[in-house]
């Protein structure tokens, strides 16, 4: 069997409700769909993020191309190598998600072949399924506390929101109506994305202890580990590294510097699922706990990595997906959460299928407007926001 192609289709789907952080918002979410064809007639479908864009997720997938044409899918290991080093992408970052994708779509070809759903190619089922949190959006604390409530009755547990905002008393009064809204025992994560001083995030982090915190994500830069320790020192409420743990190299420096409590891990950031469930055993050996990050995926890219952490013990907190700011989604069955949970998809492969219809529709979306749905405010475009904010 041998590769003969790699299909990408841009597609836009909507939010529910914007997306909002400490530096603009977004409307929607843009993914690019990738499927690899083979000599065969299989094919096998992936999803990549659009980071830091759709261009250059298309960018590198045309680069990618011609290294993995001819060769056989099932081959991942031979594969990615010859990516990494004939195709010098030794320093992945930017184009991670594009081999991320075409690394997903090969594993769902296997999973075809062997009759067989990736959990069981990658350790077999460890849990049934898979808690994720529920993402807090909104911008006042009316808002987040509905927003929140809502979460709440369809019985999710752990509850996130974006802070860093210019003024950190309203990021605290957001913790304190969340915490109103979904009462004592719920989770409460905090995610600054590397906004604040290491002075600013002890004082902040220290007045949103009163209403509890679950995790603390990135309070200060991930590329000062030493100051991640020095937080962590000086606080009571774990600290969760992701800007600073993007691969798994990444990850071990963490562990050495002592940086983090809980460690993120997403395989679209260090290039396929198999060094997601890497940085996961990592993470093990250290004693570690992880939770899977996302840079934005719809249901392809959730299910592969479903099957991973389905698979993988220390996947013990609650998780980061995009389906509760989903208005809709590309597959012919969308994932349903239950209390806040997920199966794990029971087919061959993957285990989902793509909707034609909407992949049709969402890429129509995107077609017309390329730019709407991207991770800056178009209004903010010309802020420049000077870190860290103090």
């Amino acid at each position: 069997m041998k590769i003969t192609g790699v299909e990408a289709t841009p597609v836009a789907v909507p939010f529910r409700t914007d997306e909002v952080w400490a530096f603009g918002r977004r409307r929607g979410q843009v993914v690019v769909l990738v499927e690899v064809h083979t000599d065969e007639g299989l094919s096998g479908i992936g999803e990549a993020a659009a980071y830091p864009s759709t261009d250059v997720v298309r960018a590198a997938l045309g680069a990618l191309e011609p290294l993995v044409v001819g060769e056989d899918p099932r081959n991942i290991e031979r594969l990615t190598k010859r990516v990494e080093v004939i195709g010098t992408w030794h320093h992945m970052q930017q184009n991670s998600p594009a081999l991320a994708a075409v690394d997903m779509a090969c594993w769902d070809i296997i999973g075809k072949v062997c009759g067989q759903p990736l959990v069981t190619l990658f350790g077999g089922r460890f849990r049934e399924t898979v808690d994720f949190f529920y993402y807090v959006s909104g911008a006042d604390p009316e808002e987040a506390a509905e927003q929140a409530a809502e979460g709440a009755e369809r019985g999710f547990g752990t509850f996130y929101l974006k802070v860093g905002s210019p003024r950190p008393r309203s990021d605290i009064e957001r913790v304190a109506a969340v915490r109103r809204a979904v009462g004592p025992e719920a989770g409460i994560r905090v995610d600054a994305n590397e906004a604040w001083s290491s002075g600013t995030a002890i004082r902040v982090l220290r007045a949103m202890e009163e209403h509890g915190l679950e995790l603390a994500e990135q309070p200060v830069s991930g590329r000062n580990l030493a100051e991640m320790a020095y937080v962590r020192s000086r606080v009571d409420t774990p600290l969760l590294a992701n800007e600073a743990s993007w691969t798994r190299y990444d990850q071990l420096e963490v562990i050495r510097h002592g940086a983090a409590d809980v460690i993120s891990v997403d395989n679209q950031m260090d290039g396929g699922l198999l060094n997601l469930k890497r940085s996961a055993g990592i993470c093990d050996a250290a004693g570690v706990p992880v939770l899977k990050h996302s840079l934005g995926e719809l249901g392809v890219g959730l299910a592969a990595a479903l099957h991973v952490m389905a698979s993988t013990p220390n996947f013990i907190y609650a998780n980061q997906a995009y389906s509760s700011l989903l208005a809709d989604d590309v597959l012919t069955e969308p994932h349903v959460y239950t209390e806040g949970r997920l199966p794990v998809p029971q087919g061959p492969g993957l285990g989902v299928a793509l909707d034609r219809d909407k992949v049709r529709r969402y890429a129509e979306a995107y077609a017309r407007d390329p730019g709407g749905y991207a991770f800056h405010d178009r209004q903010r475009t010309a802020d420049s926001t000077p870190l860290p904010r103090l």
